[in-house]
């Protein structure tokens, strides 16, 4: 009897237990690919003819898959096909007839995914990349008595799926979850510690996220990157109360099929205090107005983009009109013509310095902001304008919150000149 020694860090040391769920995240250099790696080796060896699927949302190529590192880590444990294990162009065969299978599941349908069927291991590798949609074909496929749905990644939303189901307040029966860093690795290079350093020096807005294992805050390239770490140095996210005497602004973009964003916030003096942040997807406008309400922003007046002027699908009437009848008081912000979006950008960045963010309730707004940034053309190297993503809806609210501010004048104080006439 071969017997196959594996040393693994203490930090994984839950996952080698049998679960229906295991998960991992963290930043970089924490190893959590490398167990499970490892770990899909040693249950091939103990159980013959298992099927396994390694799994990313997206799979171009084997390149973009863990097939070379399994293969890495096949050599370095010494087993080959004396052992059962025999290495192919797309898969790699397991002993007993067992298989590690590689996939995209934005490749698969709900007709496709049933060729998963009877695999007892799927590794959900940058987990953090996985859709909702995916997660909904995967999990249900996976069933197979004993299987186990595993995950590893580096967290980026909370709103990522994998997150809501790994890391929220209720997990999934039968899961064990670790968080991994580059300290809890006993085998963390030299090297590695240098990029750690230097990241910290070079890149500290981004060292949490890609060491620590922490949420993106602020992405690299993005719009607001260098006005929201102002932002966060200067103290300006914290407690900010709202003049009870000052009008409160709603700033929208409206959204039908896809994020309806809000903005809640006040101009006093030359001061932009952004009090609230709202966003709801695929729900009716009623919604939006009665959480206005609900939050004390009734006497709100709403600024809405031009988009405002057109109908809303459920009621056939334009969504300006649907909202001033709510009792609320309307402005709509004409077209601005061909680069639009730019221009906010602009002046947003330029109106930075005098925003201030409640942090408690602008949370969710703040991390769109820090990921909003330019789609690129990659073969010519240049921009095209901003991405439309999850992120553009609060920051075109925002925009039309900036392009909306008027400055208050300093005009010098008015002379009034009088005539007094009389008989002498």
């Amino acid at each position: 009897m071969s017997v196959l020694t594996i040393e693994t860090a203490a930090v994984f040391e839950s996952l080698l237990e049998p679960a229906r769920y295991k998960g991992a995240w963290g930043g970089r250099g924490s190893g959590k690919s490398h167990f499970f790696a490892e770990k899909m080796i040693d249950d091939s060896l103990y159980e013959k003819g298992l099927l396994s699927v390694c799994i990313r949302e997206v799979q171009k190529s084997l390149k973009q898959s863990s097939k070379r590192l399994i293969e890495t880590k096949l050599k370095a444990l010494g087993l080959g096909e004396a052992d059962g294990f025999k290495v192919f162009n797309e898969v790699i065969q397991t002993p007993g007839d067992g298989v590690i299978a590689f996939q995209g599941m934005q490749d698969h349908t709900a007709e496709s995914i049933k060729s998963l069927e009877g695999f007892k291991r799927a590794w959900m590798e940058e987990a953090q990349t996985i859709s909702s949609t995916s997660l909904m074909l995967l999990r249900p496929t996976i069933r197979a008595p004993g299987s186990e749905i595993w995950a590893s990644w580096n967290a980026r939303r909370k709103s990522d799926p994998v997150d809501a189901m790994l890391r929220g307040s209720e997990l999934p029966t039968g899961s064990v979850v670790v968080q991994a860093n580059w300290r809890d690795n006993p085998w963390f290079t030299a090297e590695l510690e240098q990029e750690r350093l230097d990241c910290l020096r070079m890149s500290p807005d981004q060292y949490e996220h890609i060491w620590e294992g922490g949420y993106v805050t602020v992405m690299d390239g993005a719009y607001f990157a260098r006005q929201l770490a102002e932002v966060k140095s200067q103290n300006r996210i914290g407690v900010v109360s709202a003049d009870p005497l000052m009008e409160y602004r709603a700033f929208w973009d409206i959204g039908v099929r896809d994020a309806c964003s809000i903005w809640i916030a006040q101009f006093i003096g030359r001061e932009i205090r952004v009090l609230d942040y709202y966003e709801a997807v695929g729900q009716p406008l009623a919604a939006h107005l009665n959480w206005l309400r609900s939050k004390g922003y009734a006497s709100a007046r709403c600024i809405l983009p031009h988009d405002g002027v057109k109908e809303d699908p459920l009621f056939v009437t334009r969504y300006e009109d649907h909202i001033r009848s709510a009792g609320f008081n309307v402005d709509v912000v004409p077209n601005q013509g061909k680069g639009a979006a730019m221009m906010r950008v602009e002046t947003a960045r330029r109106l930075f310095p005098q925003i201030w963010f409640n942090e408690a309730t602008t949370e969710a707004g703040r991390d769109a902001l820090g990921w909003y940034h330019e789609r690129k053309d990659e073969t010519r190297q240049i921009g095209l304008g901003p991405e439309h993503d999850w992120s553009s809806h609060a920051a075109d609210a925002f925009g039309l919150m900036c392009v909306s501010y008027e400055a208050p004048t300093n005009a010098p104080p008015r002379i009034v000149k009088r005539n007094t006439s009389w008989v002498v």
